[in-house]
């Protein structure tokens, strides 16, 4: 399996960021498709547009584990996991890019450790 990162979409590319992999389900505000040097875009593996709203609608900081425990539960039953494994045992990197404010609690790091522990 290759390596996995986590970045910002609104921070500059690398060339060490391997295959790059917007997770978001809408695509990020002030960042055009021409630039953003992405190889992909998986809005299908991001959480339902219920749950992001739902999580997004207060400034509630006690939402996070539930969240964290909702999305979970999406990844399971979501056939682009699949695909996404696929991506990652065929590249040596690959970068997951979201643009949500919180660099701490997001869906991408949800994300990378479910994936860490298939």
């Amino acid at each position: 399996m290759g390596s996995i990162k986590v970045k910002r979409i609104y921070e500059p590319a690398e060339k060490t960021d391997g295959i790059r992999i917007l997770v978001d389900r809408l695509w990020p505000r002030g960042v055009k498709k021409e630039t953003a040097q992405l190889d992909e875009w998986l809005k299908a593996i991001a959480p339902s547009d219920g749950l992001r709203k739902w999580f997004h609608q207060d400034a509630d900081p006690g939402k996070w584990q539930e969240f964290k425990a909702k999305y979970i539960l999406e990844l399971k039953q979501n056939d682009a996991v699949v695909h996404l494994q696929d991506i990652i045992s065929k590249n040596k990197v690959v970068t997951l890019l979201y643009a949500a404010h919180d660099q701490q609690q997001n869906h991408a790091l949800v994300l990378l450790e479910f994936i860490d522990k298939l």
